[in-house]
């Protein structure tokens, strides 16, 4: 059941799947969401259940629902110091609507002015991107997943109020790794969490 079910190298991925969709492990309450950093970031968060120093509140950060596309993003973990440890993060589900409500995308619609483009992105804390969804071989699907950045009043709600539960999972993205480098493609896609489409209560 879910996206994970399809995602794998095959020559015809599934058609049903929308071209932009969010999709990842959640319950009634929380949506996961994944992000990469170094050991001290990580280990700090880790030890204190939420995002505190040395993590930066003043800059943009992004978080990902999608396992695989946070996978490429990082090389598995093995991509730099910078990304080698794989938290997922348990959000509440409110907290992850209300950065979709204040978000816009982050390239310009082309009927827009320069100065249009500026007062809107000043106007929303959060930025949209949606990307090639990626197989277990980190190739690209024919259909999007989504990124989304927090920047300014988003950073300090998603660290000090929207954050429920931090988990390791570096282990599980080597593990999976491994199987994916011996070509034990079906293990691996055994081990990918379940991500199921996420019904988002404003538009994206």
């Amino acid at each position: 059941m879910g996206a994970a079910s399809t995602r794998g190298d095959t020559a015809a991925p599934d058609q049903q799947i929308p071209y932009q969709q969010i999709r990842a492990v959640h319950d009634d309450t929380t949506i996961r969401v994944y992000q990469a950093y170094c050991d001290q970031i990580a280990d700090a968060a880790l030890a204190h259940g939420r995002f505190v120093a040395p993590f930066s509140r003043s800059r943009m950060t992004w978080i990902k629902p999608s396992f695989l596309w946070m996978m490429y993003r990082a090389g598995w973990g093995y991509k730099d110091d910078n990304q080698r440890r794989i938290l997922a993060i348990d959000l509440d589900r409110a907290g992850f609507e209300w950065a979709l409500a204040h978000s816009c995308p982050s390239h310009p619609d082309p009927s827009m002015s320069a100065s249009e483009w500026k007062r809107y992105k000043e106007a929303t804390p959060v930025r949209i991107q949606w990307d090639p969804e990626r197989s277990l071989r980190l190739g690209a699907l024919p259909y999007r997943a989504i990124q989304i950045g927090l920047s300014g009043e988003a950073v300090p709600r998603y660290a000090d109020q929207w954050t429920r539960r931090i988990e390791e999972v570096t282990p599980l993205a080597h593990r999976i790794h491994a199987l994916v480098q011996a070509d034990r493609l079906d293990e691996a896609k055994a081990l990918l969490p379940v991500e199921r489409p996420y019904a988002a209560t404003v538009e994206v």
